[in-house]
């Protein structure tokens, strides 16, 4: 806990000042909604919404951090007289789970994916799509260094300066302003890789694979006009930046698999509990479904939506989430069936409570047990099927980075440009064992027989 805050603290020590121009933005953008909403639709970019999500996530998770830190710090005395018949079911399952080590180190890695995903733009080096001067910085290997050009010449950004005077047309021009720093990450300057340069007169003569040209000093940002680039995963065909593209990457394969699985558990859930209540032909009817679309092959009838109607990132999820919430729908019916004709039902009923009610305030939570180790350990199973759909090129499209379709892109050069496929497998495979690891704690937290066992 106290690294991950101390790490948190250290991105935003580091951008500071992207956070405050996200923070700024955010605030401008919100005032010119309820001011002149058709000004900001002018200048407004979808491309700013990742940095506004990282700094709410940055200044959220490090209040909740510091809250959680300072709760234990405040009540270890309380905690350490409290005695154990006196604690709740979920302080036992808590305690209990706090004893599976590797169940926690599965869990803090997930937290660090997740944090990743959110502050991508804070913590990538470079943009994901970024192509510049691929024939210097094309398949070069992990921890390449490679020398650039500083231009004079501002990256070019397609936002124009409002014109006119007033409030809005001068938060307009803040924000468009605001826009231009945070898309070149307070980097204004374009730059030239190059393989190696010298000076003639008051020329640069710099060579770039087999070509060499002539750039003026005075078209040059500064007598420090060279600077050197990492490349610490390397890049690919294109010279993009592998450590970039599979931080974005873990983006989309984690959402994705977060919102797959939050649809078709509840889904499940829902079915499930309605089926195992009322029975009768509402039970005949949903499980008949749910046995055909267990029988159909699932891939197969993935691939058969995604070719009639396109591959696009929402179709995906709701393909994903309408293929996926059978299992937990027959989990949750089992455990309905036996705790309906359970005393506290029974009364319940005899107190004339409604069926919704008593389906909400007494069978559903009661079922939250298995339903949580499901979604658990189903997590890991839906990044590896994005992955696979992405990786036979219908899931995620490129040049939208995805681990699935980072490892199609390297699959022709494996042997001679290894670390292309291999990085971002190993996220794959990273992911997928936390989430089964968490998922067999938390099994083990929540099963009394296991609790007494531990």
């Amino acid at each position: 806990m106290a690294l991950s805050l101390a790490a948190l603290l250290s991105v935003l020590f580091i951008q500071w000042d992207l956070f405050v121009l996200s923070i700024r933005t955010f605030l401008f953008a919100a005032a010119l909604l309820m001011t002149a909403p058709e000004t900001l639709q002018q200048i407004f970019t979808s491309e700013i919404t990742q940095f506004w999500v990282a700094a709410l996530y940055l200044l959220v998770a490090i209040v909740i951090l510091c809250a959680i830190l300072f709760k234990r710090l405040s009540g270890k005395a309380a905690e350490s007289t409290s005695k154990k018949n006196e604690l709740s079911l979920g302080k036992i399952s808590l305690r209990a789970f706090m004893r599976q080590k590797i169940a926690l180190i599965a869990s803090a890695i997930i937290f660090i994916l997740y944090s990743v995903a959110f502050l991508a733009p804070y913590i990538a080096p470079f943009s994901p799509y970024d192509q510049q001067d691929f024939l210097v910085t094309a398949y070069q290997p992990p921890l390449s260094r490679i020398d650039a050009l500083v231009l004079k010449q501002p990256k070019t950004l397609e936002i124009p300066m409002q014109k006119g005077e007033g409030s809005v047309i001068w938060m307009a021009n803040t924000l468009i302003g605001d826009f231009r720093k945070l898309k070149t990450r307070n980097e204004p300057h374009a730059i030239r890789f190059v393989n190696s340069v010298h000076e003639e007169a008051r020329n640069a003569v710099y060579r770039q694979g087999m070509r060499t040209k002539t750039i003026p000093l005075a078209e040059l940002a500064g007598p420090q006009y060279k600077v050197t680039r990492t490349f610490l995963l390397g890049t690919d065909q294109y010279g993009r930046d592998i450590l970039s593209r599979v931080i974005y990457g873990s983006r989309i394969s984690l959402s994705i698999g977060f919102l797959v699985v939050l649809i078709s558990v509840s889904l499940g859930t829902v079915i499930g509990v309605s089926s195992g209540y009322f029975g009768g032909w509402v039970d005949a009817v949903m499980m008949r479904i749910v046995d055909v679309l267990i029988a159909f092959p699932a891939l197969f009838l993935i691939l058969i939506i995604i070719a009639t109607f396109g591959n696009s990132i929402y179709l995906i999820v709701i393909t994903l989430s309408f293929t996926g919430w059978m299992g937990v729908a027959r989990i949750v019916r089992s455990q309905v069936l036996s705790l309906k004709e359970q005393e506290f039902i029974l009364a319940a009923r005899s107190l004339g409570l409604s069926d919704m009610r008593i389906i909400f305030r007494h069978l559903a939570p009661n079922t939250l047990t298995p339903v949580i180790i499901a979604a658990t350990l189903r997590i890991g199973s839906i990044i590896l099927t994005e992955a696979g759909l992405s990786f036979l090129g219908l899931g995620v499209q490129p040049p939208v980075p995805s681990w699935g379709n980072i490892i199609n892109e390297g699959r022709d050069s494996l042997l001679n440009h290894w670390w292309i496929s291999t990085f971002p497998g190993i996220a794959i495979l990273t992911t997928v064992v936390c989430f089964n690891l968490l998922g067999d704690g938390v099994r083990d937290a929540l099963d009394p027989r296991m609790r007494g066992q531990s």
